[in-house]
């Protein structure tokens, strides 16, 4: 089967392609002439996901997910949630987002976190909804060189180490998106 994964970062795509496997064809935005910035003005990570897979499944014609993803801290009420890649500001990298994180956890003892990511399907003009949280804690500073985003801070439920000190394959078998991609995977088996 043939399908597009709405989005442009390489990370999520290797992710994504080593759970699904060869039973799928995954295709990028740019393999479908897709250039456009995707807009996520929703106010959840549901609300984004299915915003952006929708506006890729109805223009090209193709089916497709998206995902989004959040960090949510319970001293901080939730944030960065939603705003998670934008957390310092809009134009704002992960150096930016984890710096402010640290900064507004400095006081605080309660150090628990989740992962979050959502995927909204669209196929054969149907919606569906996969979901994948990993609880952890967040470290007093970044450890680690792997991964992305907030990897170098989150420390998965059960570990010591930062999905950062993690290898590859190691922080894949656990994440939050292979969860949720999981549950993708699933469906198409029994579809």
């Amino acid at each position: 089967m043939q399908l597009v994964f709405a989005t442009r970062n390489k990370n999520k795509v290797n992710e994504i392609r080593s759970v699904l496997g060869d039973d799928v064809q995954l295709k990028t935005l740019d393999e479908i002439g897709c250039f456009e910035e995707l807009e996520e003005t929703g106010a959840t990570l549901e609300e984004n996901a299915v915003q952006k897979a929708q506006y890729v499944h109805s223009k090209y014609k193709v089916n497709c997910f998206a995902d989004d993803t959040g960090l949510e801290v319970d001293a901080l009420d939730g944030r960065p949630g939603v705003r998670s890649a934008r957390y310092a500001g809009n134009d704002a990298n992960a150096q930016n987002n984890m710096k402010l994180l640290l900064k507004e956890l400095e006081d605080k003892a309660d150090r628990t976190a989740r992962f979050k990511t959502v995927i909204a399907l669209f196929v054969n003009g149907e919606e569906f909804l996969f979901e994948g949280i990993v609880e952890g804690q967040i470290a007093e500073e970044p450890r680690g060189t792997n991964g992305f985003g907030y990897d170098p801070l989150f420390i998965p439920e059960g570990e010591t180490r930062t999905f950062a000190e993690m290898k590859f394959e190691e922080k894949n078998a656990r994440s939050h998106r292979t969860l949720a991609i999981n549950g993708l995977a699933e469906f198409f088996s029994s579809n």
